[in-house]
């Protein structure tokens, strides 16, 4: 949608400075202009290789690191639209990786029992991992996800599995009078460029693991939950192995994150924060909407409050940084209970009556929550050298990822938290 959006404004633009050149004064010759504009083009995926494409390879250093999930003494890194990283970290200290599991279009994964589910484009896919060494592809259901926020015929041959950004600078033939008298480029209903040149698209264990806030995949019971920008997609994993397709329900728009705690769903959108009620998991049922002003938007919940942070940029379509606090004692009335101003707040955990907050860029701050009316005045920590995307208190370790690394450190001693060890990022 993001990509959309921003087509549709350069197109807009496009056409803002392009009118001037047209309304030259009348003559009787032929006028040319030059123009450049930036356009996203679609990258084409054959089906058939996208379901050959799951693999295990030799471990790699990380590139671009995105979710992040644990499982016992196991960490499960995504790089994004790549695949997964599989880390041994029985030690913290020194975590290693052991290989990379090749799945093109992943962003996001669960575990439960030694089967990983994640998400490739399209499909979501189903490993055995129960030797990490040699993982297995044990199902696949298809046609199951929308991709860049559009169904994908099931018969076609091919889709759209990404976009790439190209500068074009082209001549624009036109008379002096305004008339065009050569094609110009143009952009579809759903803002995509095409030319007359370039064709438009070709046919269309028993307990899980524990991702981040920013995760739309989560697991309770026997029910794996998955949310696209849409819709929150259900699948039956009594038996793990064979996970199959579930309810499908609509959320409106926007949607960003899926946090699980006790008997309710809390689903993040860039509106607001609505509550699902979870007591029959396969079929969840709404309670509430916490609305709140256009926002990058994750939960998570701890007793009766909720917390929601709430950041500014291109993606959410807003400009506000601040903390939340939401009275959810009864679910079907979310109330405010008061907001903290932040710079730029993405992922938290809590653990402890211990919050933890990625602020992006601006790094970690630790709060101490005895006190969640007097959070300001109670910070513990504030590690502002690591950019901060999201973390998981995970026992007495912290895992926090971010664009620089996966960084562990051991909190049970709040007035001495100590970094363990990293695995840090590799450009080439």
């Amino acid at each position: 949608m993001r990509k959309q959006r921003l087509l549709i404004l350069q197109h807009t633009l496009f056409l803002l400075l392009l009118t001037p050149m047209l309304l030259l004064s009348a003559c009787a010759d032929e006028c040319e202009t030059t123009v450049t504009y930036t356009v996203q083009e679609p990258v084409y995926m054959l089906r058939e290789d996208l379901r050959n494409a799951v693999k295990v390879s030799p471990a790699r250093v990380l590139q671009e690191p995105g979710k992040i999930y644990v499982k016992d003494t196991y960490l499960f890194i995504n790089e994004i639209n790549k695949g997964i990283h599989i880390v041994d970290n029985s030690k913290p200290e020194t975590p290693h990786i052991i290989n990379f599991i090749d799945i093109p279009g992943n962003i996001d994964m669960a575990v439960k029992d030694n089967i990983l589910y994640a998400d490739s484009y399209i499909d979501l896919v189903a490993l055995d991992i129960s030797n990490p060494q040699d993982v297995k592809l044990v199902k696949r259901v298809e046609n199951i996800f929308p991709v860049n926020n559009m169904i994908v015929n099931d018969t076609a041959q091919v889709f759209v599995s990404e976009y790439t950004e190209r500068t074009v600078t082209e001549a624009i033939g036109a008379d002096c009078d305004g008339n065009i008298t050569s094609p110009m480029p143009f952009f579809d209903s759903a803002g995509n460029y095409s030319s007359p040149e370039t064709p438009g698209g070709r046919g269309d264990a028993g307990s899980p693991g524990k991702g981040g806030s920013m995760a739309r995949f989560t697991i309770s019971g026997d029910q794996l939950y998955t949310v696209s920008l849409t819709d929150m997609q259900l699948f039956d994993i009594s038996n793990p192995a064979n996970p199959q397709k579930g309810e499908k329900i609509a959320l409106g728009w926007g949607i960003e994150t899926i946090f699980p705690y006790n008997d309710k769903l809390f689903i993040g959108s860039t509106n607001g924060m609505h509550i699902y009620d979870n007591t029959n998991p396969a079929s969840p049922v709404h309670l509430s909407t916490y609305e709140h002003v256009n926002s990058c938007d994750p939960v998570v919940v701890d007793g009766d409050l909720a917390w929601v942070t709430l950041r500014s940029g291109n993606a959410c379509a807003g400009f506000t940084n601040q903390l939340d606090v939401i009275d959810i004692s009864n679910a079907r009335n979310p109330l405010l209970v008061k907001s903290y101003p932040m710079q730029n707040p993405h992922g938290l955990g809590i653990d402890r009556s211990t919050l933890f907050l990625c602020e992006g860029s601006f790094g970690l701050k630790v709060f101490d929550l005895k006190d969640h009316l007097k959070l300001d005045e109670n910070m513990l920590a504030h590690y502002a050298e690591h950019d901060a995307f999201d973390v998981i208190p995970h026992g007495r370790y912290l895992l926090l990822i971010g664009q620089d690394g996966l960084y562990q450190y051991d909190y049970s001693n709040l007035d001495k938290i100590k970094l363990l060890g990293k695995i840090p990022v590799y450009h080439p």
